[in-house]
């Protein structure tokens, strides 16, 4: 993918826990471009989700800077969105009072909230759910629903942090298929945290491998699948098990070296 525009410029940033005596990142530099889906991957508990709280604003970097639009970023940005892991929906609304929630705690008018949570409901294929509860779905469905949320608001860049692992495999497949149908139509700035290799090059531009805590960039692999994707035409491709061995033994050495300093103690 040719490199546009930085949307997001992180500059040797570091997070430091104090209190627990965890430094999850530090000299951590990268640059995010317009329009890119950007999957991170690393070795489990490298700081990959205290990355993305720190790029909403959620939660203040202890050295370094984040710039969003070259603005450094000091609490959650108007244009920033998170779908996270675990749904995050409220059990006690309905898919439209979940879709619509972020445009109401920003005051929207209720005409804009009724046309943009149709339009992206519509979109996530829940239009005819709107009454449903978060029980009444499937964890497929409940998905569609944090990311209806997430879109309603028109967010020029989406934090995405492992939004399909509680998924089992054929909805996860399922989701990956319709999330880049979405995207294509969209247009966002992602940033898409992942611990599977295969989903990182079947979505993203560029794989983006941090070391092991305290994290840092070890290689950034550009992924050479145009788009719009066919996901099975990339998994047949000749050369997506070599970009898969690529990044595994990325991040092998830097489990086997987590390992070693793990028995050191």
């Amino acid at each position: 993918m040719p490199q546009g525009r930085v949307k997001i410029r992180v500059e040797r940033a570091a997070r430091i826990f104090l209190r627990a005596g965890v430094v999850a990142f530090e000299n951590l530099t990268l640059d995010l471009y317009d329009d890119e889906i950007a999957c991170l991957v690393g070795p489990s508990g490298c700081g990959k989700t205290t990355l993305l709280r720190c790029i909403d604003g959620l939660l203040p970097l202890s050295d370094g800077q984040i710039l969003l639009e070259g603005r450094p970023v000091r609490r959650p940005p108007e244009k920033m969105a998170v779908v996270f892991q675990h749904f995050g929906l409220f059990p006690w609304g309905s898919v439209y009072a979940n879709a619509a929630y972020g445009l109401k705690l920003s005051g929207a008018p209720r005409d804009r909230i009724d046309a943009r949570v149709s339009a992206v409901l519509k979109l996530v294929g829940l239009d005819g759910f709107t009454q449903h509860y978060p029980y009444q779905l499937s964890g497929g469905m409940q998905q569609r629903v944090g990311l209806a949320r997430a879109l309603a608001t028109d967010p020029d860049v989406l934090l995405m942090d492992e939004p399909f692992a509680a998924l089992d495999a054929q909805t996860r497949e399922i989701l990956q298929e319709e999330m880049l149908r979405i995207l294509e139509q969209t247009r966002k700035t992602i940033v898409f945290v992942t611990h599977s290799i295969d989903e990182a090059l079947l979505l993203g531009d560029r794989v983006i491998v941090l070391t092991a805590r305290p994290a840092r960039v070890k290689r950034i692999i550009p992924v050479p699948f145009p788009r719009p994707r066919n996901l099975a035409a990339i998994r047949a491709d000749p050369g997506f098990g070599g970009l898969r061995a690529r990044v595994w033994d990325l991040l092998r050495e830097e489990l086997r070296g987590q390992e070693r300093e793990d028995a050191n103690g």
